[in-house]
């Protein structure tokens, strides 16, 4: 199922309010209009965007709000329920045979679960199974990387163009020299660009980047454990050995936390 992951905007939020904090600590709430200029903002986003179209296809370039969308929102995956899962489906197999689970993986939402328990239930090799699995998760893995790509040369573009911004301010000072008094000002407006550029890159792009690469280990260490499952209920395993090697993936903390089924005995 997946959730709003709230420390996604927590974090543009809270990095957002830092910049504005230093900016209201010297200025005050007036000094807001200093950071705000049309053609630098132009520049950095108008620059980007070329960057980007020259880089990606115009496919890949669409996915961009999709997969920025991803960040904001997880797969809540409770590796608890997953092993009594498995224990369940061993436990029937072993006394029904493999056939019964096709019934019973019917309630399952998971579409990775399904498929492997379908491929069990008619009869393929267990390194088939393996095989076909293994081969969905580097699919996953290289359509995820694309996506963090688009974000990746973003970060890196950005701060690029800020710092072009902030090279035409300075030609365009340094021509207009008799001015002594506009100098400071000109300067000012021409380090904006590269604060754009650095803002987008810092606190959006690459941070999102970051937490996309942190999620895709997740459920590729997720399917890894769904795998072992499927060839354990497969190959007839002992409903205990299973839950007991399955176990061994998950950590200290959250083998702890009670699992659906006692729950269900305790009360």
């Amino acid at each position: 199922m997946k959730r709003l992951d709230i420390l996604t905007p927590i974090g543009i939020i809270l990095g957002v309010s830092v910049f504005a904090f230093g900016v209201i600590s010297s200025k005050g709430v007036s000094g807001f209009l200093q950071f705000i200029d049309i053609p630098s903002i132009i520049i950095v986003f108008g620059g980007l965007t070329a960057a980007l179209c020259i880089s990606f296809p115009i496919k890949d370039l669409k996915l961009m709000f999709t997969v920025i969308k991803q960040a904001f929102s997880h797969e809540e995956y409770e590796l608890n329920k997953l092993i009594d899962l498995f224990v369940h489906l061993a436990d029937r197999a072993r006394r029904e045979g493999l056939l019964a689970l096709e019934s019973e993986i019917e309630s399952v939402d998971d579409t990775f679960i399904k498929k492997g328990v379908l491929l069990a239930v008619d009869g393929i090799d267990s390194d088939v199974i393996i095989d076909i699995m293994k081969a969905e998760i580097s699919a996953m893995e290289e359509r995820h990387r694309k996506g963090r790509n688009l974000l990746e040369k973003a970060g890196e573009y950005a701060p690029s163009w800020g710092m072009i911004g902030t090279l035409i301010g300075l030609i365009l000072m340094l021509n207009d020299l008799n001015d002594p008094k506009s100098i400071g000002p000109s300067m000012a407006i021409a380090i904006i660009t590269t604060l754009y550029g650095s803002l987008l890159a810092n606190l959006f792009f690459l941070p999102i980047a970051a937490k996309l690469s942190v999620k895709t280990e997740r459920e590729v260490f997720v399917k890894q454990v769904i795998i072992e499952g499927i060839v354990g209920v497969q190959s007839g395993q002992n409903p205990k050995l299973l839950s007991e090697k399955l176990s061994a993936f998950i950590s200290k903390s959250d083998q702890e936390l009670p699992s659906e089924k006692e729950m269900s005995e305790e009360e």
